[in-house]
């Protein structure tokens, strides 16, 4: 059923004049007398009787008419629901507390009217995000690809902002007293950090940083959650584990865990965002924007070598 033929009964209908529907929806009387025509032919009623002044709907018209209405209330929702700028602005964070979902919400906080979506996908393979931006399940994904030339020619990847990191530990913790570390000083020490998922860019993130840097990454046994890995480094004197500065823990206060800063350099790990290459959604502008002003890292600064170059362009620029 054509839904401009639909469209054009429905306000001939609520008009009464093929003339005012016609000049309502931007055609001629005669764009309008032909559409009507063809779906009275197709539903083979007749939708109208034609009067001195106008038009009239038949009992069929009339019978018609509320479920033509539905039709095109719908088509008009369905279109709303893709349009960029006209619907929420979608985003997959690695985690509600993380470093991403924190800084999205600072945006927020300062831009309440922004229609936002914040979803995880809860996958570890970002070309599995990469996909959903493709698709158009969502606008954007904060995933790394650490091969850049494998990202699909309709999406591309941005630096969003770089998330300096922090080491965790319990009060017995021989380096719980330190205000900051270097890495040399976390040499020797285990830090534990719990389900690294292969091919992932946080496990080619740890490989780069354990070579650099001679660290003993433990990686060993199964992610039970913060709740878990918290209430071990509580009661532990030898594991640590190594956190994003703006990411969100919570823990009793008891366990008096400490968040220490690693500088000289400082370790930070390299957020991107993945994104349509074309038409990506109006919202993404000032998201990003809100990265650039973020206060910049210090200049010793190591990343990892697939990191990108910080950027300040908005989205819809040039890549």
């Amino acid at each position: 059923m054509d839904t401009e033929a639909v469209r054009s009964f429905v306000r001939a209908a609520e008009l009464g004049q093929l003339q005012h529907a016609a000049d309502e929806l931007g055609v001629t009387q005669q764009a309008v007398s032909k559409r009507v025509a063809a779906l009275e032919r197709g539903l083979d009623v007749r939708l109208f009787t034609r009067t001195a002044r106008g038009v009239e709907l038949t009992l069929d018209g009339q019978a018609f008419l509320p479920h033509a209405r539905n039709i095109i209330n719908g088509v008009d929702r369905a279109v709303t629901a893709i349009k960029p700028g006209s619907r929420a602005l979608r985003i997959d964070v690695l985690g509600l507390r993380s470093a991403q979902a924190v800084v999205l919400h600072d945006y927020w906080r300062s831009h309440p009217g922004t229609d936002l979506d914040v979803v995880t996908l809860r996958v570890n393979d970002p070309r599995t995000a990469v996909a959903a931006v493709q698709a158009g399940e969502i606008d954007a994904s904060f995933r790394s690809v650490t091969d850049p030339a494998a990202l699909p020619r309709d999406v591309r990847m941005i630096h969003a902002f770089d998330s300096p990191l922090e080491l965790v530990v319990g009060p017995r913790h021989p380096l719980a007293s330190a205000r900051t570390l270097t890495p040399s000083q976390l040499c020797g020490h285990r830090i534990w950090v719990p389900g690294i998922a292969p091919r992932s860019e946080w496990a080619e993130f740890y490989d780069e940083l354990t070579t650099a840097f001679g660290l003993r990454i433990d990686a060993a046994g199964p992610n039970f959650g913060n709740e878990v890995l918290l209430d071990i480094l509580a009661d532990s004197a030898d594991v640590a584990t190594l956190v994003g500065s703006r990411d969100r823990y919570i823990w009793p206060t008891n366990y008096d865990l400490r968040r220490i800063p690693v500088i000289g350099p400082t370790l930070a790990y390299p957020l991107s965002l993945i994104l349509p290459r074309a038409n990506p959604h109006p919202g993404l502008r000032a998201i990003v924007d809100h990265f650039a002003s973020l206060a910049p890292l210090p200049e010793a600064v190591w990343r990892p070598s697939w990191a990108l170059t910080p950027r300040r362009s908005a989205p819809d620029a040039a890549p």
